[in-house]
């Protein structure tokens, strides 16, 4: 491996798309600088930030989509063929058993009513239904991949929504919302994460891709 590295020579050797690597790099999470117009990475600096990446204790990983405790795998399903109605009650049913979520009538009442409003899918195959209301304690997040275009559910890009990432959260959690929506919207624009997604057919794998990078 040379001493000095090129976005493809960093994006093979942490296995992410080179889209992440200049992502990294461009918001100075990962250490690198320009030549002229070309970015180049030292390699210590590579593996230094990689080390203190894997030795954070779980949680909040910078760049991730959220937190093990916002999503577990248990709240990931994945789904053969179904429409949207049917996609968005059996999230509904997953999010109502965390003990974030205390009252499930309202919750669906608040994610038809959000729905109803505007579709929430996003483009590139991704919807995220997403509702806040007093009746959650904390956010909380449940996933759903659709091995089949979903049936009724409308885009901005007019692209099939296929992975449906349904958000709930306290009245007053505008801030942690807004951040976890963005985050969801960003990470998903990748199109080797979201195949990767697709593919799947391991919740636990599914859930590893969303909660970091």
């Amino acid at each position: 491996m040379h001493e000095i590295m090129t976005i493809e020579e960093v994006s093979a050797y942490l296995r992410v798309s080179e889209r992440t690597v200049y992502d990294w790099a461009q918001k100075g999470d990962l250490p690198g600088g320009k030549l002229g117009t070309t970015w180049r990475f030292k390699r210590v600096d590579v593996e230094n930030w990689v080390n203190s990446r894997i030795s954070k204790k779980p949680g909040a990983i910078s760049g991730g989509v959220t937190s093990s405790a916002t999503l577990t795998s248990e709240r990931v399903v994945i789904i053969e063929e179904a429409d949207k109605d049917t996609v968005l009650r059996k999230l509904v049913d997953l999010l109502a058993e965390s003990p974030f979520v205390h009252n499930r009538d309202e919750l669906l009442k608040g994610i038809f009513a959000r729905e109803e409003l505007m579709s929430t899918g996003i483009g590139f195959g991704v919807g995220v239904p997403h509702v806040r209301i007093d009746s959650v304690s904390d956010l909380v997040m449940a996933v759903a991949v659709c091995k089949t275009p979903i049936g009724g559910y409308s885009s901005l890009d007019n692209q099939p929504v296929q992975i449906v990432c349904m958000l709930a959260a306290r009245s007053d959690q505008h801030a942690k919302y807004i951040r976890t929506l963005s985050a969801v919207s960003n990470q998903l624009k990748d199109a080797e994460t979201r195949a990767a997604i697709i593919e799947s057919d391991d919740p636990a794998f599914i859930h590893s891709h969303l909660i970091a990078e």
